[in-house]
């Protein structure tokens, strides 16, 4: 082992536990980054509104599939529309587009800040964007599954969602 001037060796004790907490602590640091980006979010419709044509919307069911998507994108309205889904879809308009409601689908509007909240909170970065929410207390539900970025609506009447 190489030695220093007075008899001290090069990799001293101090030095060995120095970089073994440095890495602990990236490793750490690493850890609740992941944790925190991937864990589910939260909605209190009580919170924010979101509207139903001119009335607020309050959820009514156990849980619901959630679909954000853009109204210019073409047919998209109609498509949601008729879909038919094990779950009751949400639809919010990324252009807050007055459509009416089907028997399965519950379209939606907001207001800029609520959209803004909406989009950061599930950080949402392409349209349309899919996922559940389940109830956990009377207007309070939480999500219930990763976001999936969807290549086209058509996408969902193949899939088999429960």
């Amino acid at each position: 082992m190489a030695k220093r001037k007075g008899g001290k060796s090069l990799f001293s004790l101090s030095t060995l536990l120095a970089s073994f907490f440095g890495a602990a602590m990236i490793a750490g640091a690493f850890a609740y980054f992941n944790y925190k980006f991937s864990e589910y979010k939260f909605i209190d419709f009580k919170e924010w509104s979101f509207y139903e044509k001119s009335d607020i919307f309050m959820p009514k069911e156990e849980r619901y599939i959630v679909i954000f998507y853009s109204s210019r994108n073409k047919g998209s309205m109609e498509k949601l529309a008729k879909l038919n889904l094990n779950n009751p879809i949400i639809a919010i308009d990324y252009y807050n587009k007055i459509y009416p409601n089907s028997k399965n689908t519950t379209f939606l509007r907001a207001g800029t800040n609520t959209s803004l909240k909406f989009i950061q909170r599930f950080n949402i970065y392409e349209v349309p964007s899919m996922f559940f929410i389940k109830r956990i207390k009377e207007t309070l539900y939480k999500q219930d599954s990763m976001i999936r970025t969807l290549d086209k609506l058509d996408d969902l009447k193949d899939a088999n969602y429960e």
